[in-house]
């Protein structure tokens, strides 16, 4: 098994070696291989949710009213209000994140709501927007979503008795389905200016559509290159050999030490901006894999910072997982540790190193620790944290996701059980229609119906 090697996106396998023997991975990259035909051939279940494999593409030959929009809202507003959950927020998230310097550069401030239940935090939010020019991008398939469906009755409210029911309406924008939905209706009757949620395109997977662009373009990131970079990682994912594509090596990696007891896979980040790309990986694997009792359980976490907390279970705990690190060979700004002449705290033997050098070896050293530990580990490697190598790490964990799920022989793009704890809030808000589960459920919590 050789390891991947390209401008984009590199994968270091040599510590899963040890774990697994030649005939595992035989089996494995056989189960890939079947996987990447299925996608190929569109034949698999879920083949009505592929429109993500050519979005890159067509979003680059659509790009114009989307930046137009954008350019408006940044000329006309401080803040942009983005209401969604799952992946109706994450994904711009994760490239805003990774992408904007983490205290702000003056321009267009954007900030998430209706991604949650909690009245405390928009109430801060209100208190935070008072005195700033406001936009809202509000998304939502269907509009009825209960997080931010809530979310945006009270900012619409908040930005009519502010601005005046007309001037409200030319600052939001929706984003939602092209013909149907409570969403659609009031975007119609208010006269908001709306994008387009494909058909084809499930959310955790819509990164590349206006659900995320739109924002991630507010936010003064150019659309282009990162569309560019995962239109270059499709490109490369279409390969069949294992050794040049990534996603088929990562997919045969994650099966065969999945099919060896590994069923839990901690994505490992060394770079705080990246901490909503893990995130967003969470939703995308999580929704896709687990079900039918099957699929890898998706953990993130940050390090150096997550080394002093669950690095210990890593290191030391029930050996059921593997790691796959998350790294970037080159830091996009830096600083040298300085020297001191009475070297109190006892790093001068770091003087004149750079952070990324130190950050570095201490990913290496993580990376032989656990392996030591028992731990099998692999290393995502990106040149640098740019939009172009963005746009082609999140297609690549898109196109591992499918080929994971078909080698599970799994639909990865339904999620049926998301819809349970849903049913169980409405019987016990007692919304109409629900009423003989509010029953039951009112029994067995002991409570008086």
């Amino acid at each position: 098994m050789n390891d991947s090697t390209n401008e984009l996106i590199r994968i270091d396998a040599e510590n899963t070696r040890p774990f697994l023997d030649e005939p595992a991975l035989a089996a494995s990259q056989d189960r890939i291989r079947e996987a990447m035909s299925v996608l190929r051939n569109r034949s698999g279940a879920g083949n009505d949710f592929l429109g993500w494999i050519d979005l890159p593409a067509e979003g680059l030959e659509r790009l114009q009213p989307l930046r137009d929009t954008a350019e408006e809202i940044r000329a006309e507003s401080d803040v942009l209000v983005v209401v969604g959950i799952g992946g109706s927020y994450l994904g711009a998230r994760a490239v805003i994140d990774a992408l904007t310097p983490p205290f702000g550069d003056g321009g267009t401030e954007v900030v998430y709501a209706g991604n949650h239940i909690d009245g405390s935090y928009l109430q801060s939010l209100l208190r935070h927007l008072e005195g700033k020019r406001v936009s809202i991008n509000v998304i939502s398939k269907s509009g009825t979503t209960t997080e931010p469906a809530l979310a945006f009755r009270v900012l619409r409210q908040w930005m009519q008795e502010r601005y005046g029911p007309g001037e409200a309406a030319r600052r939001i924008v929706a984003t939602t389905d092209a013909e149907k939905g409570a969403l659609r209706s009031v975007a119609d009757e208010e006269g908001y200016r709306s994008f387009v949620i494909p058909d084809d395109v499930g959310g955790r997977f819509s990164v590349f559509t206006p659900v995320g662009l739109l924002p991630i373009a507010v936010a003064g990131i150019d659309v282009s290159a990162l569309l560019e970079g995962a239109v270059a990682m499709r490109d490369q994912c279409a390969d069949a050999d294992p050794a040049t594509n990534p996603a088929f090596q990562y997919a045969m990696l994650r099966d065969a030490l999945y099919r060896r007891g590994r069923y839990i896979e901690v994505l490992a980040s060394f770079h705080p901006e990246l901490h909503y790309v893990t995130e967003w990986w969470k939703q995308l694997f999580g929704e896709s894999e687990g079900k039918d009792g099957k699929g890898l359980f998706p953990a993130a976490v940050t390090n150096t910072t997550d080394l002093h907390s669950m690095g210990q279970y890593i290191q030391d705990g029930r050996r059921m997982l593997f790691e796959t690190f998350l790294f970037a060979e080159s830091a996009r700004e830096d600083i040298v540790v300085p020297e001191e002449q009475d070297d109190a705290d006892g790093l001068n033997y770091l003087a004149g190193h750079s952070f990324a050098e130190v950050n570095r070896q201490a990913m290496r050293g993580t990376a032989l620790a656990h392996h030591a530990g028992g731990v099998p580990n692999a290393a995502i490697l990106l040149p640098e944290i740019n939009a172009a190598t963005v746009g082609a790490l999140l297609y690549f964990f898109e196109t591992t996701v499918a080929l994971s799920g078909y080698a599970l022989e799994i639909n990865p793009f339904n999620q049926p059980g998301v819809e349970e704890y849903k049913r169980n809030m409405f019987a016990l808000l007692r919304k109409p229609g629900y009423e003989e589960l509010r029953q039951k459920l009112t029994r067995q919590l002991g409570e008086e119906g």
